[in-house]
């Protein structure tokens, strides 16, 4: 009984902090009431921000309150580094207030506080004390004709401040330099209600806009309740997170009951450059009351606790990055799972965002042997492991650096991070090996007999993942391709024991969205970076000058050119996932007003998302006809033939299950030939690109066997725990009228 009631507590309490809908806008607080003020000479008491401060022997006058730039109804004596305003309001009903707006107009920096607590800032550190100067000049806008700066108060602050009867709003105002020749603080503070019913506090200013709301979507709604904490960079965050996701087709609401995920998160903002946007990415991993990592499968997506909110930004469409490692399982390999989704944070919508898979060790992942601090020996010590060429946020920096020098012969050697084990937690003994099987590899592929199909760079790697690596970054001209985001894993020796490109990672200033280094050109390699050719390892240059790898290379690009890198069909999967997009992407335009601005490293600025889509659609035609025409070619290419599906039946389909036998949609293939049949990387698929389902690796189908794909593998293994050759599960459900 105590854990129930602990559950119920826990989800009406995360209920009740769900995005509240606001009927109407009253403003509570103007810039010209009566303000007492503080000329910041001395530091004010400590308890100025407080309600219960007894401030009368503090002047008072109208706002705005300053000097210097002719907008002030109170004029205060210059040569101050700050000042500190206050006002006390009445409120009726905390219940009724769904959220506030700030809206001031200040010079140079600011912050502001509800009875005490911090509500918003800007232009100055922490602490702020009387004599702190703003991080740099902030010019007023009202009294040029401009519009106050905005800043969201969500209910979650709201409730850990406001109170009914007397509050306070508090402001201190900070200068650029004490001989500044202005300073100026103009605040309104509007309430929006939830009902129809007139507060009675104020109508709101003229120029004042309702802020942009969101209700519904045909994409799953993620909904973050921090609880009044702060998401930063580092520490981790422990918030609670839903996920409405009411199924194929159907409409979610911001307020409908939780239906897919429903528990705590440690959340964290991830990037490097993209940490400079005002739309943030995010890391998290799913846990449990405690803190402790708890695998659990979200949109569909097999278990994990690591996972990540992809925010688009600079890539306008939104697509690119969807579209490549769509394009990677496609082909066969691994690459990160995504959903497209809407992001709401503390009742604040943050726009469309693609839920990813974090890149590590899984079987429904990078599918290596799992590595122990005591597998130092013998074929446990041989893998598997993940490694990377990449910047050093984040989680990177500790690793090695390759023993020669890059192509061109300068003296800068590459350097490879550990990722899997961790850098603090890989062994000396792992450590040692993985070195030394680089290094062997790279002074097989730097030796006169490289290209030996016995003796040579062959025993190390599998030839087909770095054909298909150099294709996706050559394909999108990625900037930052081999250089930066390269993700490596090799595998434990009786397993292959060989050295895998991959996964791909990282394409949102890709397929010509980059305005440096040739990232905007539809021709030339990516290759042949332009910029700094001594960070790219000297591997891939070195594989061009073997016959045998430009013959395979070569007949793998004209079979994918006749499948999935078909032109018709490139176009056709950007077309279907616009489609998706529509309604989505001019909400996230709305609260994120990109179109029609340069946003780095853009080369194109569309003024629409058309615009967007068909430069970029262009773009990889261009991209496509080019490397065509360019591809390196020997004389006479001997291309392998590759056995068809044909024997490969579906014999069993199962969809709209009884409630009381749920084992989800799932449908059986038979192998009806004598021979076990390797279909890892076939692509399931219904008529939505969205909607896809791609075989993992080391998935075999027995001669005259069968495999089951489902859509839920807890449901289907309940139902029929017999059936042991089952993969799943696919993220998305089988039409019961037909599919």
């Amino acid at each position: 009984m105590k854990n129930y009631l602990f559950f119920a507590f826990f989800f009406l309490c995360f209920l009740s902090s769900k995005a509240q809908v606001v009927n109407h806008w009253e403003t509570a607080v103007f810039a010209g009431d009566n303000w007492r003020y503080f000329r910041g000479t001395t530091q004010p008491n400590s308890n100025w921000r407080s309600i219960f401060y007894f401030a009368n022997n503090w002047p008072q006058g109208r706002g705005g309150i300053g000097f210097g730039d002719g907008d002030d109804s109170t004029i205060v004596q210059g040569n101050i580094a700050s000042l500190y305003i206050r006002r006390v309001f009445n409120i009726a009903d905390t219940a009724a207030i769904g959220k506030a707006l700030l809206d001031i107009d200040y010079d140079d920096a600011f912050i502001a506080y509800i009875n005490g607590v911090e509500v918003a800032r800007n232009n100055v550190g922490n602490p702020a004390n009387y004599n702190t100067l703003a991080f740099g000049e902030h010019e007023a806008l009202m009294y040029n004709g401009g519009l106050p700066e905005r800043y969201e108060i969500t209910k979650p602050v709201l409730t850990n401040c406001l109170t009914p009867g007397f509050n306070v709003l508090a402001i201190q105002v900070h200068n650029v330099s004490q001989s500044s020749s202005d300073i100026t603080v103009r605040p309104y503070l509007s309430l929006g209600i939830i009902d129809s019913t007139d507060q009675g506090y104020g109508p709101t200013p003229e120029w004042f806009t309702p802020p942009f709301q969101f209700f519904s979507s045909t994409l799953p709604i993620i909904v973050i309740n921090t609880g009044g904490n702060a998401i930063v960079d580092d520490p981790r965050t422990m918030v609670d997170m839903g996920i409405i996701d009411n199924g194929p087709g159907l409409l979610n609401h911001v307020n409908d009951p939780i239906n897919d995920y429903n528990g705590k998160i440690t959340i964290e903002h991830r990037g490097s450059s993209t940490q400079g946007f005002p739309k943030k990415q995010y890391g998290f991993s799913t846990v449990d009351s405690l803190a402790n990592e708890r695998n659990v499968s979200l949109l569909g997506m097999p278990e994990e606790n690591d996972w990540i909110l992809n925010a688009p930004y600079t890539d306008k469409t939104m697509i690119r990055e969807f579209l490549i490692y769509n394009l990677a399982r496609e082909m066969g390999g691994y690459a990160t799972r995504t959903r497209y989704c809407e992001l709401v944070v503390d009742g604040q919508y943050q726009g469309v965002y693609m839920l990813l898979e974090k890149i590590k060790w899984d079987n429904d992942r990078v599918d290596i042997p799992m590595m122990d601090a005591d597998d130092n020996a013998g074929d446990s010590l041989t893998g598997g492991y993940i490694f990377k060429i990449d910047k050093f946020t984040g989680s990177g920096g500790q690793g090695w650096s390759s023993t020669i020098t890059d192509f061109q012969g300068t003296p800068k050697n590459g350097y490879f991070q550990y990722h899997y084990p961790k850098g603090d937690e890989i062994t000396a003994p792992q450590a040692n090996y993985l070195q030394a099987f680089i290094d062997s590899f790279e002074t097989n592929l730097n030796g006169p007999d490289y290209t030996s199909l016995t003796n040579g760079y062959r025993q190390f790697i599998d030839t087909r993942s770095f054909i298909d690596f150099f294709l996706l970054n050559e394909i999108s001209k990625n900037v930052d391709g081999y250089r930066l985001s390269t993700f490596l894993h090799k595998q434990r020796a009786s397993l292959g024991g060989k050295l895998y490109a991959g996964p791909v990672w990282d394409f949102n200033i890709t397929l010509g969205n980059a305005d440096y280094c040739g990232g905007d050109t539809y021709t030339g390699w990516a290759l042949d970076f332009p910029c700094d050719q001594s960070v790219i390892p000297f591997w891939w240059h070195r594989l061009m000058q073997d016959n045998n790898y430009v013959n395979e290379l070569q007949c793998r690009w004209t079979e994918l050119r006749g499948d999935q890198l078909s032109t018709p069909k490139l176009m056709a999967q950007i077309d279907s996932v616009a489609l998706i997009l529509d309604s989505p992407q001019q909400r996230n335009h709305t609260i994120w007003p990109v179109l029609g601005t340069y946003v780095w490293p853009n080369y194109y600025v569309g003024t629409t998302y058309a615009d967007e889509l068909t430069y970029f659609k262009q773009w990889l035609t261009n991209r496509l006809d080019w490397m065509d025409q360019n591809m390196p070619s020997v004389p006479t290419p001997v291309c392998q033939s590759v056995n068809g599906g044909g024997n490969i039946v579906i014999s069993e389909v199962n969809y709209h299950s009884d409630n009381g036998l749920d084992s989800g949609d799932w449908f059986e293939l038979h192998n009806t030939t004598a021979q076990p049949v390797n279909v890892a990387g076939w692509i399931f698929r219904d008529d939505q690109i969205i909607d896809s389902y791609t075989i993992p690796q080391n998935t075999t189908i027995p001669a005259n066997g069968y495999l089951v794909l489902c859509e839920n593998l807890f449901l289907f293994q309940q139902q029929h725990p017999l059936v042991t050759n089952v993969r799943g599960g696919f993220n998305f459900g089988l039409g019961n009228s037909g599919d």
